[in-house]
């Protein structure tokens, strides 16, 4: 049962683009001490600035989900985000030499990939998980996410673009941290191609291409190779949301339906969901047997290596 929280074993990098600046940007991810979550050091700035992920750290949710405090900011978080929780990662600190987490293949599976190869290792702390008492829900206009209290986290995710080829398309994850890197980890970002230049002259997508996105016109996909599912753009949301609401720092329980949301409505879910404790208690679990006891299914977030710290 992953009831502890977790680390890296080992200190691991890579180089790669930033979607919206078009920057080539160095990262690298190093272990960090239980209790001390995620942090963000710009190294590429004097006195090497740190943001915390935190839900109130986030300032900008256009395109991408934005982090920021003290004039620091660390923008396009949401894949490598997305990322650590499906890995049940915890503690963490990610050295970036730019503004831009890299886009990579514009999926979570390379940061997957790299965070596997410094060996995830469980710390001796419990996490703590953010359990749903009471259902709640965020709209704004169409769109919505709703939360139900469930014995486990389920994501239920819905949209419908006006175009032939992403219409009412919807998704069901029962998450575990071996279905999250096969069936979602994976999926890229998409765009429309008749959105391209316009984003580029006000400064947005500069490094997209088809390298590390899924690009559609009127009626087709572009890229060559076609997509790897063939629901593969609402796959991506449910990776966008999983980054999104990994945010809070601990993993919530509950069952989301979500309609048609994005970075926005995810975050403004995430405050109000915060604000109102009534709708939501933490739980941590310091044994096996305790974790047995309660109707609570925790997430299992995949192989570790047998280490303790």
């Amino acid at each position: 049962m992953d009831y502890k929280q977790r680390t890296l074993m080992n200190e691991v990098g890579c180089t790669g683009i930033g979607l919206h600046t078009g920057e080539k940007v160095k990262i690298n991810i190093r272990p960090a001490p239980a209790n001390s979550g995620i942090k963000f050091v710009r190294t590429d700035l004097k006195g090497r600035p740190e943001v915390e992920v935190r839900f109130d750290n986030v300032f900008d949710t256009t395109l991408a989900t934005t982090i920021g405090t003290n004039g620091c900011k660390v923008s396009t978080i949401e894949h490598l985000m997305a990322a650590f929780f499906g890995l049940g990662i915890d503690n963490a600190v990610v050295e970036l030499d730019g503004p831009e987490v890299p886009i990579m293949d514009g999926s979570a599976a390379p940061f997957v990939f790299l965070i596997k190869s410094g060996d995830v290792r469980e710390q001796k702390s419990p996490k703590q998980f953010i359990i749903i008492k009471k259902p709640f829900k965020v709209d704004d206009g169409n769109r919505s996410v709703c939360i139900y209290p469930s014995k486990e986290l389920k994501i239920t995710y819905m949209i419908d673009f006006q175009h032939p080829l992403l219409r009412n398309q919807e998704y069901e994850l029962t998450f575990s941290g071996r279905d999250f890197v096969r069936e979602i980890s994976t999926a890229r970002t998409f765009g429309f191609m008749k959105d391209v230049e316009t984003l580029k002259k006000n400064g947005l997508a500069r490094g997209g291409s088809l390298d590390n996105a899924v690009v559609i016109d009127d009626f087709r996909i572009i890229n060559e190779d076609g997509l790897r599912f063939d629901d593969e753009f609402v796959r991506h949301k449910i990776l966008d949301f999983i980054g999104d609401i990994s945010i809070v720092g601990s993993p919530i329980i509950g069952h989301f339906v979500v309609k048609k949301s994005g970075h926005f409505l995810n975050q403004l879910m995430l405050r109000k969901l915060m604000e109102s404790k009534k709708h939501w208690k933490v739980m941590t679990f310091k044994t096996p047997e305790e974790c047995t006891k309660t109707n609570v299914n925790i997430p299992a977030f995949g192989a570790l290596q047998p280490v303790t710290a």
